[in-house]
């Protein structure tokens, strides 16, 4: 098991792998912004926190990274939006 999330950006997502099965979000980077387009959980993996474990590495990554996030996904806009931790990464 591998609860590391991890940059792909040759396929410009985000992953997180759980038991062989990905979730991910998928991102486009625009200088010091982050545009978090979707997110998406294998079935298996949904219902299991794994999408939102995802969103907490995104957010790490983008703190990090002096990043701010732009969600167009609903799910990580409602994410970010139930995480007041992470809210100062709003754009």
């Amino acid at each position: 098991m591998n609860d590391t999330v991890r940059d792909n950006a040759a396929h410009r997502r985000f992953e997180l792998e759980r038991n062989g099965h990905i979730a991910f979000a998928n991102y486009e980077r625009r200088g010091s912004d982050l545009v978090i387009r979707h997110v998406e959980a294998a079935i298996p993996l949904r219902g299991t926190g794994a999408a939102g474990e995802l969103m907490k590495g995104v957010a790490e990554i983008a703190r990090s990274e002096g990043l701010k996030i732009t969600p167009l996904c609903g799910y990580a806009w409602a994410w970010i939006k139930r995480h007041k931790e992470y809210r100062d990464l709003l754009n």
